[in-house]
């Protein structure tokens, strides 16, 4: 595949590796316009796809992330431009439909969109030089990738209110602090420990990493009664993998074990 808003490339040793992708519109810090996200859910898809990646990665640059949506663009739009073309879900969302793991690696800037995306992630691991703001209501906006929706759930209600209503932005370790991100780590050290956790991922047993994703996800979607018993269900169904039979042999073993992804 040939982009001119992204870059891939695949990382790591051993049957599964991981493809990383890289936001790559410098001149406009990594701002999100159609063509990124038509060329991001287009790499997404393709690593989703192919048997040889465990896991993905999307990062940007060490000055953004993503700064945000593309307001040059966006400001010609009308409500017809965005809710006849279905602004946003045509393309944001195909990273929702990924069932491998999607790690944000995030270093300066995540505004806006940026932090939508980040959001959008299984999880996020910050340099310390990361910032994430929704900065949308300085435009007359609110956030509209979920910012509302998916930020009071990482966050609580009142950091979350404070954040939209008043575009305030909070620095990594107050993101660490409050769940928005799973760890911080000096930014020299941000690839290699993001890399280092989507190994450790691509090592496992694919099909019990992707129901495992599947089930958290679900706990955000439903009741607690009705996540409980998809969690169960997908329990039970891995008990017909060859993966699980090979995991607790080896346990039993006293052996590192040898994963089929079946």
């Amino acid at each position: 595949m040939s982009f001119e808003n992204i870059l891939i490339e695949t990382r790591g040793e051993g049957e599964r590796k991981t493809g990383l992708i890289t936001l790559n519109r410098p001149k406009q810090l990594n701002a999100l316009n159609d063509a990124l996200m038509d060329e991001l859910g287009a790499a997404l898809k393709a690593y989703d796809a192919d048997a040889g990646i465990g896991c993905i990665v999307i990062t940007g640059s060490e000055k953004a992330f993503a700064a945000g949506a593309d307001i040059t663009a966006m400001a010609k739009f009308d409500f017809n431009d965005t809710y006849g073309g279905d602004f946003i879900t045509r393309n944001w969302e195909t990273i929702r439909s990924i069932r491998k793991p999607v790690i944000g690696a995030v270093a300066g800037f995540a505004l806006g969109g940026g932090c939508e995306l980040a959001m959008m992630c299984d999880f996020i691991i910050a340099a310390d030089t990361a910032k994430f703001g929704q900065p949308e209501i300085k435009l007359g906006i609110i956030p509209g990738a979920g910012g509302t929706q998916r930020l009071p759930r990482a966050v609580g209600k009142a950091k979350a209110m404070d954040m939209v209503l008043t575009s305030r932005t909070i620095d990594a370790a107050e993101a660490e602090r409050a769940g928005l991100v799973s760890r911080v780590v000096p930014f020299a050290e941000l690839m290699t420990v993001t890399l280092a956790a989507a190994q450790t991922i691509n090592e496992l047993s694919g099909p019990s990493v992707m129901m495992a994703k599947e089930s958290v996800n679900r706990s955000f979607e439903g009741t607690l009664a009705d996540g409980i018993m998809f969690e169960r269900r997908m329990f039970h169904s891995l008990f017909a993998t060859a993966d699980q039979k090979e995991g607790m042999d080896a346990f039993l073993n006293k052996r590192k074990p040898a994963f089929k992804q079946r």
